[in-house]
């Protein structure tokens, strides 16, 4: 079909049946341009804490974030740097929050942003910012600039000014309880046939368990192995564990679009499934920003300490490897790995899979850039959701497949399912020889 191009989110079929859009600022609702803009200050009023306070006054524009930005080093526009896409947000905390807001308003030194700025800016928060968190860490004075990108994207959802594609998956999840239409009813048929096809018992909606076991939408429809070397690897441990219809999705969307209510509202189906089997446990899948938002948001929403321990897929493999419960025989292969950033460097699981790796007994190979300071893919935070943000983060992709062929291996591996879509993407895009693989797969593959 002319005019078509591909799109990874298109998980039934390598060619989208509609035209790519023409650059545009998307709007969600008939609201006034000054009801918007309302809304949007209001909501970042709101995130104008003391933590987000110390974070405005501290920036001494010293710039030192652009070079940790994929987005920048591979465009080298001024516009990406990561701390100049928070301006509106610091303009409005300068105005109604600051220490000095009262001169900021009545002599119009920080002017209030217009419709049009918010709509220019919308590229910004959220085209161009996969929330990866590099630039944080490179930061000399601490400011935590992906979490303040997180807070203003409160703001442009309440103004109805989210990327379509984001806001659709996300209003998708809320309805359905999944972004990608991967129901509770298409996830029992999904393990009717794969448990059959592949003679393995996988658990659903047991009254009790000892670990909830959580999928993403991607891995039910695009890798659905993934199920079955979770199968695998859990029955091999003799663990006690299930998949509840009523909670099984972790991708929170909710999070990445800015909608808190819905990041809870999807936060709370897990919760309320683990706490109804009494599991002891929750096992967050190949998912980097699922680990983000109930690892470490999870309590905040619950309102106190959660009742169960929750881990990443690789840091159980890694647990259980020590232990014992989990033996692997010896691959003779070389292989790098590619560090999710809500997993290693926002979430702290850094060295979990290195030793399952190790465990593994391969040729294992870093990258220059690795761990905690690893290039993001450029497909985090919702940005490979958005159809015009792709000529961008292809041009990103390139530092990554650099990364991967400098090292030689012979695999590339990763924990994130949104990750090998992103490289199953670019390595279409560029006609590139290498293919991501599963952390969980290769474990699942290499048990004694």
């Amino acid at each position: 079909m002319n005019g078509v191009d591909s799109h990874p989110l298109d998980l039934e079929s390598p060619r989208l049946t509609v035209k790519a859009p023409e650059v545009r600022y998307d709007k969600q609702g008939n609201n006034p341009d000054e009801e918007r803009i309302a809304a949007a200050i209001l909501a970042f009023a709101k995130d104008f804490g003391r933590t987000a306070a110390a974070y405005m006054e501290s920036c001494v524009h010293c710039g030192q974030c652009a070079q940790a930005c994929h987005y920048y080093v591979a465009s080298k526009e001024p516009k990406y740097t990561p701390i100049w896409k928070l301006e509106p947000f610091k303009r409005a905390y300068a105005r109604e929050s600051g220490p000095f807001a009262f001169i900021y308003k009545a002599f119009n030194l920080k002017p209030k942003v217009t419709i049009e700025e918010f709509q220019d800016w919308q590229t910004l928060l959220y085209d161009s910012c996969s929330m990866c968190g590099r630039c944080s860490l490179i930061c000399p004075m601490g400011i935590d600039i992906a979490a303040l990108v997180g807070r203003a994207r409160h703001g442009m959802f309440q103004a109805g000014l989210v990327p379509h594609e984001l806001w659709a998956v996300a209003e998708r999840a809320e309805r359905e309880g999944s972004p990608l239409g991967a129901t509770a009813k298409v996830l029992k048929e999904r393990i009717g046939w794969l448990a059959e096809e592949h003679d393995i018992d996988i658990p659903l909606d047991k009254e009790i368990a000892d670990v909830l076991v959580t999928l993403s939408s991607i891995e039910i429809m695009k890798y659905p192995n993934s199920i079955v070397s979770l199968a695998k690897v859990l029955n091999h441990m003799e663990a006690s564990w299930t998949l509840r219809s009523d909670g099984y999705e972790a991708t929170n969307f909710g999070l990445l679009s800015g909608n808190f209510q819905w990041q809870s509202d999807m936060s709370m189906r897990l919760i309320n499934a683990a706490i109804a089997c009494k599991a002891k446990l929750m096992v967050l899948p190949e998912c980097g920003h699922a680990y983000g938002a109930l690892r470490w948001e999870g309590a905040n929403i619950y309102g106190k300490t959660l009742p169960f321990r929750v881990l990443h897929i690789s840091e159980l493999l890694e647990e259980n490897i020590k232990n014992g419960r989990i033996r692997l025989n010896p691959m003779n292969k070389s292989l790098t790995f590619h560090d999710p950033c809500q997993i290693s460097r926002r979430g702290g699981a850094t060295e979990a899979p290195r030793k399952v790796i190790s465990a593994l007994g391969v040729d294992f190979r870093e990258m220059k850039d690795t761990g905690d300071f690893n290039w993001c893919c450029g497909g985090g935070g919702g940005v490979v959701t958005i159809h015009r943000a792709d000529p961008l983060r292809y041009r990103a992709f390139e530092i990554k497949m650099k990364q991967i062929d400098d090292t030689g291996a012979e695999l590339a591996v990763t924990a994130c399912s949104n990750c090998r879509l992103t490289f199953d993407d670019g390595k279409a895009h560029f006609h590139w020889d290498k293919s991501m693989h599963s952390l969980l797969d290769l474990v699942a593959d290499n048990l004694v």
